[in-house]
């Protein structure tokens, strides 16, 4: 049985005085954009597993996780935890907790008693919840930091402090909304890893929500790729980074070439569109041999990013298209990499990365 099934789940936000009829003929007959923010979206979650869910702002991400947390309720569509179809409940029935991006802690209250105020509410005796604080600010490497204000921590320090107090409660499914989205990058990519090692530690369900690509191939078990409030993909990190299904998650899951057409039948012998990433190419002078089991195409270097560990070239096809190049600096230094803008260069990579992409969802 999935921690967390999806079925059918639609929101149309309206006045709730109009209905969702009448918001959907006003929406066809003004011209405005869609009201309809998830568009009737089945999806299950494993238990225990790290789940993200990935996309631009506006994709129905964050109205998805909102919905499994209660704070919306579904237009159509149902949402069952554990088997248990909670689509009506408020928040407080549901056996979930979220952490938020900007933490929401009480101010005036200590780390401890902002940790504990679940609890509290939920009236655990105090022996109880002393002991359940303690584990929780030891799981997220905070003991000795229980008399501190929130004004005392750091932003890492703040993040760890709104997650101890959702993983006091014990909920089977943690629910998350961009927690990590105002710290800076270094401190970001740490807390990602520590993350992801107190998921496996109590072993609950994680349900993530996150527009940065990386945090989602860094993290996830699973993820699913959202798009104008559909989902497009499904699957593990390596399966849709290297096997996008459509286009648009070739894009956006990482830096991809999109090669449709007239260019793809130039380049790879075949219409419809293709995309190959751009650390599977490799640039060549224009007269090196090609093998048999390898697509080439010629071009002229147009402009180079050096960005230390690699670089980055953008070389315009004669064919008619332009394609990123990602070069690991293993020898080169910037001076070598500038100088090569401008340069005639054959591009060379293996067949099998040519992978075929719809450019849609189905």
């Amino acid at each position: 049985m999935p921690a967390v099934r999806l079925e059918g789940l639609t929101k149309i936000f309206a006045n709730d005085a109009v209905g969702r009829r009448v918001a959907r003929t006003i929406a066809a007959a003004t011209g405005a954009p869609s009201l309809t923010a998830v568009d009737h979206i089945d999806l299950d979650v494993r238990d225990g597993e790290f789940f993200s869910m990935l996309g631009p702002s506006g994709s129905g991400k964050t109205t998805t996780l909102r919905m499994i947390a209660g704070f919306e309720l579904p237009t159509e569509g149902r949402v069952l935890l554990h088997g248990v179809d909670v689509s009506t409940q408020p928040p407080f029935q549901r056996d979930v907790n979220t952490v938020f991006q900007d933490y929401a802690l009480f101010p005036h209250m200590s780390v401890s008693d902002n940790v504990a105020y679940g609890l509290v509410v939920r009236k655990v005796p105090k022996t109880e919840r002393v002991r359940r604080v303690g584990e929780a600010l030891d799981m997220v490497r905070l003991t000795g930091f229980d008399k501190r204000r929130p004004s005392q921590l750091s932003g890492g320090q703040r993040q760890r402090v709104a997650l101890a107090r959702a993983l006091v409660n014990r909920p089977r499914v943690l629910l998350l909304d961009e927690p990590l989205g105002a710290l800076d990058l270094k401190l970001r990519e740490e807390m990602q890893i520590e993350l992801k090692a107190i998921q496996q530690q109590v072993g609950i369900t994680f349900i993530y929500v996150t527009h940065d690509q990386e945090e989602a191939l860094t993290m996830s078990d699973r993820l699913a790729v959202f798009n104008r409030g559909r989902i497009e993909q499904v699957g593990a990190p390596a399966e849709v980074y290297e096997r996008p299904a459509t286009a648009f998650v070739a894009g956006f899951v990482g830096t991809s070439n999109l090669l449709r057409d007239d260019v793809a039948r130039a380049v790879v012998g075949q219409g419809g569109t293709f995309t190959v990433r751009p650390e599977k190419i490799r640039l060549a002078e224009p007269e090196d041999p090609v093998g048999s089991d390898e697509t080439s195409a010629l071009g002229r270097i147009r402009s180079v990013v050096y960005l230390g560990p690699d670089t980055r070239f953008v070389v315009t096809l004669d064919a008619g298209a332009e394609l990123v190049v990602t070069q690991q600096n293993l020898v080169t230094s910037s001076m070598d990499a500038l100088a090569l803008e401008g340069k005639a260069v054959r591009l060379i990579w293996k067949r099998t990365h040519n992978y075929r992409v719809a450019d849609s969802a189905a």
